[in-house]
């Protein structure tokens, strides 16, 4: 493992070790003048492991990230990507609206 990819190796690793389909976890690396984005995506059923309770279990896994970044002196960020089919938006709400009774 080169110090390029330690990051993405340990997030995969971690990933993968709390998932219920760590198959389809997926980590891209791009490096840039900003530093190292790593993006993560994963099952859908996954997103609320991924997630957790107020987003405490996503604000821990981007510490730990820019923990290992930081060892090997790289500037490490974290984007979680929504999957295909994800409850992104209130597209549940918006219909209900429609069927209340004023």
């Amino acid at each position: 493992m080169t110090a390029k990819t330690v990051d993405q190796e340990f997030l995969e690793y971690l990933i993968k070790s709390i998932v219920t389909h760590p198959e389809e976890v997926k980590v891209d690396r791009k490096v840039d003048e900003m530093g190292v984005l790593l993006t993560l995506k994963v099952n859908k059923e996954d997103m609320g492991t991924i997630i957790g309770r107020g987003g405490d279990t996503a604000k821990a896994i981007r510490s730990l990230v820019r923990i290992v970044g930081l060892k090997n002196n790289a500037r490490v960020n974290l984007k979680i990507e929504e999957p295909e089919g994800g409850t992104g938006g209130n597209s549940k709400r918006s219909a209900d609206i429609g069927d209340l009774d004023l």
